[in-house]
């Protein structure tokens, strides 16, 4: 997937701004990032032509040491649709600036781990409805069903 207008960083030589936090104390590891920039599409006259402004984000999802392993299959499981060969890429062209793709980027890619990694719901507890609520629901069908027949038109001559 390399081509010569795209260049490829790996790692803490490439540092994205900030600490990527998933949730709680886990953070997206620096030195499991792998970037990659390329020319972008859209506005932006001449500068767009001659600057690798859209953000490439990859992830190694299979391989990381960084999610706990409950975590890391919960979100195997649900973004198995969007991995290929384990890896989870994000793609940000949105600015004409590259650090604010790279910030784009890598915010993308933590929510994505966040909802990925949270625990399911619990389930509904099934509950009756009060029958208060029934008799009412009742009365107001009657009250208006009365309300329409009053409306119809009858011959009153």
């Amino acid at each position: 997937m390399d081509d010569m207008s795209g260049s490829e960083v790996r790692g803490a030589g490439a540092r994205a701004p900030g600490k990527h936090l998933i949730r709680g104390s886990v953070s997206l590891p620096e030195a499991e990032l792998m970037w990659r920039f390329s020319r972008s599409s859209g506005p932006g006259g001449q500068h767009v032509n001659t600057s690798d402004s859209q953000v490439e984000l990859r992830f190694d999802l299979a391989r990381t040491e960084a999610l706990p392993e409950v975590w890391k299959a919960r979100a195997l499981e649900r973004l198995e649709s969007r991995l290929v060969g384990g890896v989870l890429t994000v793609r940000a062209s949105d600015h004409r600036s590259q650090w604010r793709n790279r910030e784009t980027a890598a915010v993308r890619l933590a929510a994505l781990l966040a909802e990925a990694t949270a625990p399911p719901p619990k389930p509904r507890r099934a509950t009756r409805i009060p029958r208060g609520i029934n008799e009412r629901r009742l009365r107001v069908k009657k009250r208006r069903g009365e309300t329409k027949r009053g409306r119809q038109g009858r011959d009153w001559s």
